[in-house]
């Protein structure tokens, strides 16, 4: 891709607002954020609070570890993590340095200000508004369909910030809908590696830190530490258990920061992780490695961007299948190989579903890392699921649509059954 295509910087541009840290779930930590926005916007500590969330950040709110609270669950816990401790500036890592004289007052702050969440009554699949009061006068902030997307910022009735002066979202937009699979492979071949390379780095550096946790630690079901006493030290487990591995610990209450991908901390790492292993394993330069984290990075958003963000479609196995890309394109795989890669492991496991944030999601990850490592051996020994069966369509991006449709449209009441199942629970 040249550097006077229009999509070369805008595919740049996507990476850097995608690959951002992030410390804790990503949906209990965009609570906090907006919790964290709406106390600076109200300038003293409030009195009182509403936290309005959609079901699906119920869904993966529910389960999960706030980070840096002692061990706190729910939406209350990380509401009041942001009013109490939040450093807004730092977005994803909002509540990444929380003291102990913070977790106190949070614990008292839970126990004394009237604080009520509830369902918010909206569309929107990703919807979270924090208000709150001291007094009369009040502060309120809601982030609609991604974990910084501020739509609303509003204090005693006056809007501070509204979407519609958000002029960066529509670049961003651009640039997702641009994504195709041929386009992904030549911007990886021909992108400048001083444009990404501190970028991607970082992404090694984060991700590799905590799967190494993860297996060291005890953390969730320890499946990646299972992998590998059961299963050994072959390639093909390890990058299945180092995924894995940094999902136990993340799921698990471990408050070290990842580099995301969709939005998502285990999306980020079981695009890259297994990427890495194989990198590592193979002796691989590290430009290879680079660029092959760029296809598997973009090939993830290209898989996530017509199901949205959160859905009863597990985004594992988006990013299953984009770790398989990455490692088909380390093996200096061309264009067909990589499509066939991806089109052979969505055929394998597409059918997994979302039921929240929390520590099976490490087993889900290893499944969706197998696919996409399954697809790329099977491409490898001349073998191919074809069009027809199935959701396998004639080529790798009708193959996705089709994928994008299951995900976003065929499994509407499949998510709302999750939800309602584990509401009950």
């Amino acid at each position: 891709m040249r550097v006077d295509d229009p999509r070369y910087f805008l595919y740049i541009n996507l990476l850097k607002e995608e690959l951002i840290p992030a410390a804790g779930c990503t949906e209990p930590v965009a609570l906090a954020y907006a919790a964290a926005l709406a106390r600076k916007e109200l300038g003293t500590a409030p009195d009182r609070a509403m936290v309005e969330v959609s079901a699906n950040i119920i869904k993966n709110v529910k389960s999960v570890v706030v980070p840096n609270t002692g061990g706190l669950k729910g939406i209350k816990a990380a509401a009041v993590a942001g009013i109490v401790a939040g450093i807004s500036e730092k977005k994803l890592e909002v509540i990444s340095v929380v003291s102990e004289k913070q977790r106190e007052e949070l614990r008292l702050f839970l126990k004394t200000a009237p604080i009520e969440a509830r369902l918010a009554d909206s569309e929107k699949i990703f919807d979270i508004i924090v208000t709150l009061w001291a007094g009369q006068d009040y502060a309120k902030v809601r982030l609609v369909d991604s974990h910084t997307n501020i739509a609303l910022i509003e204090r005693n009735g006056k809007a501070i910030f509204s979407e519609e002066k958000n002029s960066e979202k529509k670049a961003f937009r651009e640039a997702e809908v641009s994504l195709d699979v041929e386009s992904i492979v030549d911007f990886a071949d021909t992108v400048r590696l001083e444009e990404l390379e501190t970028l991607i780095d970082r992404q090694i550096a984060y991700n590799k830190a905590i799967s190494d946790e993860g297996l060291k630690g005890n953390y969730g079901a320890n499946i990646g530490k299972t992998f590998r006493k059961i299963y050994g030290d072959d390639i093909r487990i390890k990058a299945k258990a180092a995924a894995a591995a940094g999902s136990d610990a993340r799921m698990g209450g471990s408050e070290m920061p990842v580099i995301i991908v969709s939005g998502s901390g285990n999306q980020g790492m079981t695009a890259s992780l297994p990427v890495i292993e194989y990198a590592y394993g193979l002796g691989k330069s590290r430009e290879s490695l680079i660029r092959s984290l760029v296809v598997a990075n973009l090939v993830a958003i290209h898989l996530k961007k017509g199901i949205g963000r959160l859905s009863a479609y597990c985004g594992a196995v988006s990013a299953g299948a984009a770790a398989g890309a990455g490692i088909a394109y380390l093996h200096n795989g061309q264009l067909e190989g990589i499509s066939k890669t991806i089109i052979n492991a969505l055929a394998a496991v597409s059918g997994i579903v979302c039921d929240g944030a929390k520590p099976s999601c490490a087993a889900k990850i290893a499944a969706s890392v197998d696919a996409g490592i399954l697809g790329f051996e099977m491409y490898n020994n001349d073998q191919q699921f074809s069009p027809g069966e199935g959701i396998v369509a004639e080529g790798v991006e009708h193959t996705i649509d089709n994928v994008s449709r299951l995900g976003r449209e065929g499994m509407k009441m499949t998510d709302k059954e999750i939800i309602s199942i584990m509401l009950e629970l």
